[in-house]
């Protein structure tokens, strides 16, 4: 068998760190969304992003591999990581609290140990993980609640969209170590935003035509918050722990996610959510402990002694 990923502490700090700075994300699309239309929020954010990426690159003089060969694995990888799932997500949070995104936000990790499981040989599901997923998905039913069944509506569908994204990122995890993980980070960061840029772009002008040419001093922060912060820095970071950690272990910064949304949601927006989405939260929570096995593995010792 191949041997497993595991979490290092190194990792551990990048994963807290991305997920403080994405948890802070909801906080900044839920400023855009009343100011920009959704397709020029993802067209302003990865293109502002890979242009921040790129002159990083460039100053450090760090190797470029040649575009002839990458160009389709960084389009591909854009597409799946930043174009469409940012577009789900500033559409669903027209309909739905910044907190309930966060929230649903986390299931990513659900998703991203199936795909890594499928994909690779040494992300294998077992017994440990399959209980982990199962309790996931428990908690993805009971966020959005049967009753969005029987009265399917513009905030069920807003769900169904940040579900779509969370597929979308786990996914991504698997597919960008298989495509970028020979370059360095900040190379395939940038390279990734500007292949979502390349798509994000000529749909902004075709569905919204030209943007805005003057925003608020709130907008146009959050924007670079969004840009700058949220996806640049993260993203480095990202490259950086998947390498160490594994696709599926990655996913797993979405656990931090979640609780950052809804404190700043409730604090900054004045969101209150329902006890079903924090029962939601706690069963995807605990999944996700279950996949991580640590806290298992730490009972059970202090249990045999």
């Amino acid at each position: 068998m191949a041997p497993q990923k595991t979490i290092t502490p190194a990792a551990w700090a990048g994963l807290f760190v991305m997920g403080f700075l994405w948890g802070c994300s909801f906080l900044a699309v839920a400023i855009l969304i009343r100011e920009l239309p959704v397709t020029w929020i993802v067209a302003g954010r990865v293109s502002i992003a890979a242009l921040v990426l790129w002159s990083y690159v460039l100053l450090k003089g760090l190797p470029v591999p040649p575009l002839s060969r990458y160009i389709w694995r960084f389009v591909l990888v854009g597409s799946i990581t930043s174009a469409v799932p940012f577009l789900l997500i500033s559409w669903a949070q027209h309909h739905i609290p910044s907190g309930l995104a966060g929230i649903l936000n986390a299931s990513t990790a659900i998703f991203g140990v199936l795909f890594a499981a499928l994909i690779f040989a040494d992300e294998k599901l077992g017994l440990r993980k399959g209980t982990g997923v199962a309790l996931g998905v428990s908690g993805i039913i009971a966020v959005i609640g049967p009753e969005a069944l029987k009265s399917f509506d513009l905030t069920s569908l807003g769900q169904l969209a940040m579900i779509a994204a969370t597929m979308c990122y786990g996914l991504s995890n698997s597919v960008g170590r298989v495509l970028l993980s020979d370059l360095r980070p900040e190379v395939a960061a940038a390279g990734m935003l500007t292949g979502a840029a390349l798509l994000a772009l000529p749909v902004a002008l075709i569905g919204s035509g030209l943007p805005p040419l003057s925003l608020r001093p709130e907008t146009l922060g959050a924007l670079l918050y969004l840009a700058v912060m949220s996806t640049s820095l993260t993203y480095i970071i990202y490259y950086k722990v998947i390498k160490v950690a594994g696709a599926g272990n990655t996913s797993l910064t979405t656990l931090i996610v979640a609780p950052v949304s809804i404190a700043l949601g409730a604090l900054v927006l004045g969101e209150s959510l329902s006890a079903q989405a924090y029962l939601g939260f706690g069963l995807i929570a605990l999944g996700l402990l279950v996949i991580d096995g640590r806290v298992l593995r730490r009972l059970s010792g202090r249990n045999a002694a």
